[in-house]
């Protein structure tokens, strides 16, 4: 049965890894197969298997919807020329392709994670590195990778708010387990803008004195991240986790910014001879007009507008609850299932505020909301394949998650395979630990429901093997972080934003050794920090 439990782990990692399908064809597959074997072997009536393709039907309208606002976002920047503006902010701070990915994908990419989250960084992220001069290719596997030491107290601290809200809601347990959850990443956290650019260097740099053009920047790579490291640990201590991955972010990329501007701990070759690498812009930014006039400020403008907004909507109350109830789309007790149900807050969305803020841009930068018609309609006409990939593998992740509502009195798949697991691997359970979060993330798709998922398994096998608690839900949160950078539907969508659909494969095979790498690292930075308390 073990194997039949893990179909929807090791088909898509095959179908999409090895034989190199795209999603479209590989998911539905996948779908497929554990549609077959959930009835077949877990007994899912046909009842629960419409309920879940109802279910991922309406889950798949609120993604699209996010990526929606972030291509309307894209393609109006592009149409005001603010993106080539901001293209030359960047370079004039530092054309070293080794220092950007860090300040974007990063440090940015952090910042909308620790408002937003729900896969939002890395679509508005990969863009932006596109402009920079980046293959879709390397911008993409940037803004996944990246996407990973901040989710875990993504979107105001969700994940620990939610995800754990089936083993506490004691403010100072959360505020515990965040703690060591920055204990942890002090070591792994830290290595990630060197880790960074060293996939950047080995995966599309040129051949030559690999090792030398990762050392000449390793230091300050090292420093930014022990920043990172050091201001989430001192927030976790003086503040609280949910801001965490706003202040962390945003007070590290001060300090790079003033480190590039005074080239502190950084070679002269970084401006004399930056690090690049040539590409083809694609069409739409080679189109794109130049407009030199427009200030940085304007051009940033709607980027500053997102974050704002997103913070006010997630930290100020009456706002957040107006947002939450009007327009509330949100489907509960699908076809009566209690615990089938699917969320839409239209108003609270990501993808409304990248839309608003993409309509209010125009009317700042170029006066006019004339652009606005007809690259909303290009942006509809290029999602199609996107809509039907995304939409085939949330069918297979919401047969997977509701497989516990069986006759066969089986629990549902994820609790079969942790506890399968569990059984065996109890003894070594905090190197486990990280794993399992990511494995929740990779099907599932959020930091959130992988903690959700596997938070009370944790919990349990760390009073039975006698661990500290907070330390293994640390594990799993910063794993199910990492997660983020192999979901087969954040990978789907962001592939779609930067026109490489049918690429899924390409893009996991490069994302699945950092993951795994940074799941190892946790697993042993765990055992180190429950020796010394």
């Amino acid at each position: 049965m073990i194997f039949v439990a893990l179909a929807a782990i090791i088909l898509p990692l095959i179908l999409l890894g090895v034989f190199n399908l795209p999603a479209t064809r590989g998911m539905s597959l996948s779908a497929i197969v554990v549609m077959i074997t959930g009835y077949l072997f877990w007994h899912l009536s046909p009842t629960v298997l419409l309920a879940s393709v109802l279910q991922a039907l309406h889950k798949s309208l609120p993604i699209l919807w996010i990526l929606f606002g972030a291509l309307l976002m894209l393609n109006s920047l592009r149409a005001t020329g603010a993106i080539d503006r901001i293209n030359q902010g960047f370079k004039a701070l530092s054309a070293d392709m080794r220092l950007q990915t860090v300040l974007v994908a990063f440090l940015f990419g952090g910042l909308i994670e620790g408002v937003s989250g729900f896969g939002t960084p890395a679509m508005v992220t990969a863009p932006l590195l596109i402009a920079l001069g980046f293959s879709p290719m390397a911008a993409v596997i940037m803004a996944l990778v990246a996407d990973s030491t901040p989710a875990a107290f993504g979107a105001v601290g969700t994940p620990l708010t939610v995800g754990l809200s089936n083993v506490t809601e004691k403010t100072s347990l959360l505020n515990q387990i965040g703690l060591r959850v920055t204990q942890l990443d002090l070591f792994v956290g830290a290595l990630m803008p060197a880790v960074l650019i060293l996939i950047l260097i080995l995966g599309f740099g040129p051949k030559k004195d690999r090792f030398k053009q990762w050392l000449t920047v390793l230091p300050w790579a090292l420093v930014i991240g022990l920043v990172y490291s050091s201001i989430a640990l001192i927030s976790a201590w003086l503040i609280g986790y949910e801001f965490i991955a706003i202040l962390a972010p945003l007070g590290t990329l001060i300090v790079a910014i003033v480190s590039i501007r005074y080239h502190w701990l950084l070679p002269a070759s970084t401006r004399e001879t930056p690090w690049q690498v040539a590409t083809v812009a694609p069409e739409s930014t080679q189109a794109a007009p130049v407009n030199s006039q427009m200030s940085l400020l304007k051009a940033w403008f709607p980027y500053l507008l997102v974050v704002i907004l997103l913070l006010a909507s997630r930290v100020w109350q009456p706002l957040k609850t107006a947002l939450t109830t009007t327009l509330n789309l949100s489907w509960s007790h699908i076809l009566g299932f209690q615990s089938i149900n699917s969320d839409w807050e239209l108003l609270y969305s990501p993808g409304t505020i990248l839309a608003l803020a993409a309509i209010i841009g125009l009317l700042v930068q170029v006066k006019t909301l004339r652009p606005l018609a007809p690259t909303a309609k290009k942006v509809v006409s290029s999602m199609g394949g996107t809509a039907l990939a995304l939409i085939v593998t949330l069918v297979m992740v919401q047969v997977f998650t509701n497989s516990g509502l069986n006759t066969a009195k089986l629990p549902s798949m994820p609790m079969y395979i942790a506890k399968f697991v569990a059984k065996y691997l109890a003894g070594i359970w905090i190197i486990i630990a990280p794993f399992l979060g990511e494995l929740g993330s990779f099907v599932t798709g959020s930091t959130t429901v992988s903690t959700l998922t596997f938070a009370q398994i944790q919990a349990d096998i760390a009073a039975n093997a006698h661990l500290n608690e907070p330390v293994v839900l640390a594990a799993q949160l910063i794993g199910a972080a990492a997660g983020n950078m192999i979901c087969v539907h954040n990978i789907v969508a962001v592939s779609s934003v930067v026109g490489l659909n049918g690429q899924e494969g390409a893009i996991l095979r490069q994302t699945i050794l950092p993951a795994l790498g940074y799941a190892a690292l946790t697993g042993l930075s765990g055992l180190v920090l429950l020796t010394l308390i």
